[in-house]
């Protein structure tokens, strides 16, 4: 237990990081966005904005997910970590909706002019500097198994993309092509409120109790290899923040006393916390014949 608790800890770092880097790009993005009058990079840099909030609200998650259990809370608080990327895909989904609609109304107005080039260098630079925090995030995430800090991951990647678009659409404006720049404004809310979408669809999975499927088959079948186990019955899943519960329903020979059978449930805990990092098991036994067994 007091390991997760350290990995959590530890995810604050690249949540501390993405906010810093936020702060910095996007009040780059929008100073040099409105000086080259660059409808692209303005939306790229409101991206960013809403990345803070998002960022905060992963790293307040984070810490309240740290608080141990009480009377109120006799599971721990570790759902906080999920509810704060719940908060963050709604933010990012409402600002992604006032870039599609700016960039529409710009798009339709008319007499649009070419940004100046600094706004492409600005785009092709936070790409490559976003492309850095998300290496860094990804790796932090898989060593803490922490779906907050994956979240701010796939946020930090979809930011790199976004700047690689909007430097795309600036540099074809040069070209002729002035409207290309509003364009993929518009794109780069598309971009946004897909991002927020999916954050919010495996956010709200996990607050509904969902699981992976394939993770229980795999545990049913190291369940089943344990000596002693004839079959198992039911099995469950549950995630809190970066910790799995399972329940799970085992048949034992009906001959075994019960500090036998006690034993075996300990094995399934025991393996089940080993090889899968699940973070608590609850074992239930029921002695049945050999003849019982399908």
């Amino acid at each position: 237990m007091e390991q997760r608790y350290q990995d959590l800890k530890l995810g604050e770092r690249g949540a501390i990081l993405s906010i810093a880097v936020y702060i910095l790009l996007s009040f780059l993005k929008l100073i040099i966005g409105y000086m080259a009058d660059s409808e692209a990079l303005k939306a790229d840099g409101l991206n960013n904005t809403t990345d803070i909030v998002a960022s905060v609200a992963v790293l307040i998650g984070l810490k309240f997910s740290q608080k141990p259990a009480d009377d109120d809370h006799p599971y721990g608080h570790w759902k906080a970590e999920t509810v704060s990327s719940l908060i963050a895909s709604l933010i990012m989904m409402v600002v992604g909706v006032q870039v599609l609609y700016g960039a529409a109304t710009s798009i339709f107005k008319g007499n649009l002019e070419s940004p100046d080039m600094i706004a492409a260098w600005t785009g092709f630079v936070s790409a490559f500097i976003m492309l850095l925090v998300y290496r860094y995030n990804k790796n932090l995430a898989e060593k803490v198994k922490s779906h907050a800090v994956m979240a701010a991951a796939k946020d930090n990647l979809s930011d790199a993309w976004v700047s690689i678009g909007t430097a795309i659409g600036i540099l074809g404006s040069q070209l002729g092509i002035p409207w290309l720049d509003p364009v993929t404004a518009f794109v780069v809310g598309l971009l946004i409120c897909k991002t927020g979408w999916d954050i919010f669809r495996e956010s709200s999975h996990y607050l509904t109790d969902g699981f992976d499927i394939e993770d229980l088959a795999e545990y049913k079948q190291t369940i089943l290899n344990i000596n002693g186990v004839l079959e198992v019955k039911d099995i469950k899943g549950r995630t809190y923040g970066n910790s799995n519960v399972v329940d799970v329903v085992i048949s034992v020979p009906n001959h075994l006393d019960i500090t036998e059978a006690h034993e075996i449930s300990t094995k399934v805990e025991v393996v089940l916390m080993k090889e899968h990092n699940v973070q608590d098991v609850h074992v239930h036994v029921e002695p049945v014949g050999d003849e019982n067994i399908l």
